[in-house]
């Protein structure tokens, strides 16, 4: 295609634009001044072509220069230039008339309108290639290709036992899988396949490889696409786009529709003027192909996103969005058989996956895999060829708190008081009953900005949390702040991130929770995006917002005298273990609460 637009080009330069810039200079003159030179014996050739005459003549310098006159109808011309000598050795003017050879039609027609047309269209054609790449998809001004990526039955390699820690969503989509294996085993009753599954959950729960596992199981085609890139400049690109997209479905069923980011077409439709037209008709479009295909035919559309409280309505009754399948966080058992898929690519010893397990609580599959990397990363820093448990717990605080600050110059006093300050959370944590135990401390400072921390670890996933719980945790994030109070007298600026993470969960006892006597079981606060991290919005007056600003300051404060009392009866234990920490910088939990126990044996 290049070449030939090379090739178009060059022909249409020398044809048309080259020969207006000859290189040869021919001067213009009137019939009279040529009939003189003629005369005069100055003009030695004469040529007479498209009624135009071309004579060479020699100049008052001696030098020859060619010139151009019209043409007039003269009967003596021939006679004249017969009679006049020249300079020439035969005594005679040399002259001709050339008569032009015309083109047939079909030659001027191709020259004057089929090569020009099909020059600009090649060119036009570039242009718009350029342009589609730099908008992301799709032919300028074109609506007949939707852009989505194709995959072959035998290009999806992904399976479920590639999916780990989401058997219940596994569970939910084998049905699916069975009956585009089997669809006459579901016909014979006339159940008919669900035409849409919502795949709902937070980010790096493995929502988009699921997706490519049923299609793997399956052994279908896979069309994948992202829901912003159906939205495009021009308004109705993105409607072509849908109709393109279920049209090659339906050619290629039994198939799997996979749409990403569902939410970027599918939100709730807002009567106010002044919305995105384009993805409302996107989305009007979507509603109406997937009224209006035949679900026997094998079509299923999987979509994706983590915003379920602003998709459409319409979009999730039954006959669109049949099913709604929750990919939650995994649970104890389901982060072990995460760690195994990503440990079995990686060469290892034996890892005590309980233990990263239990250290990794709240993460996604994306974030075990992140680990299970950083581990492998830091065994080949360290010159090993396997990666150990050790290795896995590093990357399990590198993830969480950032690297460690090997460089960071602490002074002497500065060491001592995130000593204290780090002893205070763990002994607070170790004197209460319903508090996870003591995993690790340490006060090697991170890049995440901490100078020092304190590790729980729970020995399970706790689905539901009592007050006494939520409380000891307000007290546990208080300790740091008393122990610096207790010991030195004064307060710094570590206790920075225990404050705000202890008025929040304050603040949820009161407003979502209903753990304040004061409010009952009042909700006084919404969360919104939960899925995302969560924006909280009060739903009640000013004045009782103020309320329960009080009632967070009494809970913290509550907390904050409990974790004082609880230091001030065991002042020996946290000056022995401040120091034994602040000698090896970091300790385990068990040697942590051997202090402990020799000091409460004693009591």
């Amino acid at each position: 295609m290049g070449a030939l637009l090379v090739m178009l080009i060059v022909l249409f330069l020398n044809g048309f634009i080259f020969p207006l810039f000859s290189p040869n200079r021919i001067t213009p003159t009137d019939y009279g001044a040529f009939i003189e030179r003629v005369d005069s014996g100055q003009v030695k050739e004469v040529m007479i072509k498209n009624g135009q005459i071309y004579f060479t003549a020699l100049t008052d310098g001696g030098k020859t220069a060619t010139y151009r006159t019209g043409a007039i109808d003269d009967p003596q011309l021939v006679d004249r230039l017969l009679a006049a000598g020249s300079p020439n050795e035969s005594g005679k003017i040399s002259f001709t008339q050339i008569v032009p050879q015309e083109n047939s039609p079909i030659l001027n027609f191709i020259l004057m309108w089929v090569l020009p047309g099909l020059l600009f269209y090649m060119l036009w054609k570039q242009a718009s290639r350029s342009l589609q790449s730099r908008m992301g998809g799709g032919n300028f001004l074109s609506f007949g290709n939707s852009g989505a990526r194709i995959y072959a039955d035998s290009d999806v390699k992904t399976t479920f036992a590639d999916v780990a820690g989401q058997d219940e969503a596994k569970e939910a989509l084998s049905e699916i899988v069975d009956f585009l294996h089997s669809p006459s085993k579901y016909s014979e009753i006339g159940a008919l396949l669900p035409k849409g599954a919502l795949l709902v959950g937070p980010p790096g729960t493995g929502k988009t490889l699921i997706a490519r596992a049923v299609a793997g199981e399956a052994r279908v085609p896979f069309f994948a696409m992202s829901g912003s890139e159906f939205v495009q400049m021009f308004v109705g690109m993105g409607a072509a786009k849908v109709r393109d997209l279920f049209k090659q479905a339906g050619e290629k069923a039994p198939c799997i529709i996979f749409i990403d980011e569902i939410d970027a077409i599918g939100k709730r439709r807002d009567s106010a003027l002044g919305g995105n037209d384009e993805r409302e008709q996107t989305l009007n479009q979507l509603l109406t192909e997937m009224d209006g295909f035949d679900g026997r035919k094998g079509v299923v559309i999987l979509a994706a996103t983590n915003r379920p409280e602003s998709l459409d309505k319409a979009l999730l009754r039954p006959g669109r969005f049949d099913r709604r399948i929750q990919m939650e966080l995994p649970d104890l058992e389901g982060r072990k058989a995460i760690l195994k898929v990503h440990l079995a690519k990686v060469k290892h010893d034996s890892v005590d996956l309980s233990i990263v397990a239990q250290a990794t609580a709240g993460s996604s599959g994306a974030e075990l895999a992140n680990i299970v990397n950083e581990a492998a990363l830091r065994a080949v820093r360290q010159g090993r060829h396997k990666v150990t448990t050790a290795d896995l717990e590093e990357s399990v605080e590198t993830v969480m708190a950032g690297a460690q600050k090997k460089h960071a110059v602490l002074t002497p006093e500065e060491k001592r008081i995130v000593a204290c300050h780090e002893i205070g959370h763990a002994l607070v944590a170790a004197m209460q009953t319903a508090s996870a135990p003591v995993h690790k401390i340490t006060i090697i400072p991170r890049t995440s900005g901490a100078l020092g921390y304190t590790m729980q670890v729970d020995e399970g996933d706790q689905m539901l949390l009592s007050r006494e719980n939520l409380f000891n945790r307000i007290a546990t994030l208080t300790g740091g702040r008393s122990a610096e109070e207790l010991v030195f007298g004064s307060i710094t600026t570590g206790a920075s991130n225990d404050i705000e993470q202890a008025t929040k969960l304050a603040r949820a006892m009161v407003t979502r929770f209903g753990m304040s006597d004061r409010y009952d079981m009042m909700g006084l606060e919404t969360v919104n995006n939960a899925y995302l991290g969560g924006d909280n919005s009060l739903t009640c007056s000013s004045e009782t917002a103020a309320e329960i600003d009080r009632e967070v300051l009494r809970i913290v404060k509550e907390a904050h005298e409990k974790a004082r009392g609880i230091l001030s009866s065991h002042r020996a234990i946290l000056d022995e273990a401040a120091a034994f920490l602040l000698q090896r910088e970091t300790i385990s939990g068990e040697e942590f609460m051997r202090i402990v126990r020799k000091h409460t044996a004693a009591e």
